[in-house]
């Protein structure tokens, strides 16, 4: 058989892989959980209805928020100067002290079990635990001021740059650690020179990362008491000055914009 008749033989069509069932069981699987979520025997009694309802009388509102009152913006200077100290302070302070923590919640850097299993426990319960409830905490025990909002963001930064960090060593190339052990060196020299070299780049981006989201959270926790923007957010919100209210919220989402913005361009570089 030549070339030209191989070419032109009809080739078999490949038989067409089954249907698999736990794609319709799935989907039956959270339609049946959505509708026990919603409904009023199970559920928490969601009704679309009362919710147009309760938009429609959230208008008059809403029409505040259109109408900025931008002469009260001078009053958020310093406030937003307190947030960002206490999410640079906090940043600061949190990243350093994951750092280490994170070698010792990953196996390639922690060859002890009970050391691995007792700091990935303390760890979980850290994240478990929302930062607003830790603001509640603090402000209760070392009352209203930007001390125990610190406080409360350098825990809550604790716990996500360990998380993502500790991943990050899990996937790192054995080999420059297997040379650090074959030339001698200890546990401590094998992390510092082939451990820390590589995961590097990505600690700093979580480090600007978790600098991003302590901006936000910084906002929310100052609610309780815990310093920042947002107790001009509950001062504004209790007198009802929705036009104040929307001048904040749009300051805060312009600041976020451009910190994340100057974020990304430092992450590709590093990265």
């Amino acid at each position: 058989m030549t070339a030209d008749q191989v070419a032109r033989t009809p080739t078999a069509r490949p038989t067409k892989p089954a249907r698999s069932p736990w794609v319709p069981l799935s989907l039956l699987i959270f339609l049946g959980l959505t509708w026990a979520a919603a409904s009023e025997e199970l559920g928490i009694g969601f009704d679309i209805g009362e919710l147009i309802g309760n938009f429609t009388r959230g208008f008059p509102f809403l029409a505040d928020f259109w109408s900025p009152n931008w002469a009260f913006l001078p009053q958020t200077y310093e406030p937003m100067l307190e947030t960002l100290r206490m999410s640079i302070i906090a940043a600061a302070i949190g990243c350093s002290v994951a750092l280490p923590i994170s070698f010792l919640a990953s196996r390639v850097t922690t060859p002890n079990l009970a050391v691995y299993l007792a700091d990935r426990g303390i760890l979980n319960v850290v994240r478990a635990i929302p930062d607003i409830l830790y603001a509640l905490i603090f402000v209760a025990a070392l009352g209203i001021g930007a001390l125990p909002g610190i406080l409360a963001l350098v825990l809550f930064n604790i716990g996500v740059v360990v998380k993502l960090l500790s991943e990050t060593v899990d996937g790192v190339d054995p080999g420059p650690i297997e040379a650090a052990n074959a030339a001698g060196g200890n546990r401590t020299q094998a992390v510092r020179w082939a451990v820390l070299p590589q995961v590097l780049p990505n600690y700093v981006a979580y480090s600007l990362y978790v600098f991003e989201l302590n901006i936000r959270a910084s906002a929310v926790i100052g609610i309780v008491g815990a310093g920042g923007i947002g107790r001009l957010i509950t001062t504004e919100r209790r007198f009802f000055n929705y036009d104040n209210l929307s001048v904040i919220l749009i300051e805060i989402f312009v600041f976020v914009f451009l910190i994340e913005l100057i974020s990304i361009s430092l992450r590709r570089r590093l990265v």
